[in-house]
């Protein structure tokens, strides 16, 4: 069974260049294993200018761009298993849309504190926050289009981890007929996991590092309080809770697919930025 590590440095579908540097950091971060090869999918590095968006969407070219990048990495590679280092959420469209077409009876735990539902229309451009409505086929069309294999159903997904709704993402999930619950007071229980799990050849994870307290960690989005986003909130999850429910999914199905998105290490890239401007380092 071959596995890859698809590192994936999308920042323009968030509108955060530290999307970049956080990818190229999680890279190192997570525990070598020379059985996965690291392969990359090539992305413009950030450049400093403000985003321009088309068809209400920001930068739509390059995180098009992006995704079929991503694609033909993949193809090429031919996994059955992936594991992608992003980057913003949008990473997970290739990914999981590929693996869905090894095996069509496979569920998502999108764990998250947000649904990921927006439609350009929204008014909020940022295609990250757009990506789990492209891949339950009622999305933005310019990221429907890039899927080469059925959207998931609506009984296919399970949202562990999320937060308050805006009026827009609960009418989506409504109309779409996706069961959800909030999780402000409890997160989703062992049973209900496990039960969702079992019930699948194949399960994919997608882990938005934002689920996280960001009072108890501190390199995600909602840590900064300069950020706004679309107006959601962060996570409450603690580490020790995610770890809890990584091991239930782990333990009760088989994991094909885990993305790890959003990891925003704001220190480390003021040190890195720092350094940059030493002589000694870069003569």
């Amino acid at each position: 069974m071959k596995t890859i590590r698809l590192l994936y440095p999308d920042h323009m579908s968030g509108g955060l260049e530290t999307y970049y540097f956080g990818a190229k950091l999680l890279s190192h971060i997570l525990p070598e294993n020379p059985k996965q090869p690291l392969v990359e999918v090539k992305i413009t590095p950030p450049d400093g200018r403000a985003p321009v968006a088309t068809n209400g969407i920001a930068e739509l070219d390059q995180v098009q761009a992006g995704i079929r990048s991503a694609k033909a990495v993949i193809a090429r590679e031919a996994p059955d298993r992936i594991v992608t280092i992003g980057g913003n959420c949008i990473v997970s469209l290739a990914a999981f849309d590929y693996l869905h077409g090894l095996n069509p009876n496979t569920g998502i735990v999108w764990i998250d504190s947000h649904p990921d539902v927006s439609l350009p229309e929204n008014g909020y451009p940022n295609a990250h926050a757009m990506v789990l409505g492209a891949l339950l086929g009622r999305g933005a069309e310019a990221l429907k289009a890039e899927m080469e294999n059925p959207p998931f159903g609506a009984k296919d997904l399970l949202y562990v981890g999320l937060q308050g709704l805006l009026d827009y993402q609960r009418r989506f999930l409504e109309d779409a007929g996706v069961d959800f619950m909030l999780q402000n007071e409890a997160f989703v229980g062992n049973e209900k996991i496990a039960d969702f799990v079992r019930r699948y050849d194949r399960i994919l994870v997608h882990l938005d590092i934002d689920v996280l307290d960001p009072k108890c960690f501190h390199s995600t989005y909602f840590a900064n309080p300069a950020l706004t986003g679309d107006g959601s909130g962060g996570g409450r999850m603690t580490m020790d809770e995610l770890a809890r429910i990584l091991g239930v999914i782990a333990a009760n199905g088989t994991v094909s697919g885990l993305t790890i998105a959003e990891y925003l290490p704001f220190d480390e890239e003021r040190l890195h930025k720092l350094f940059a401007g030493l002589q000694i380092l870069t003569d």
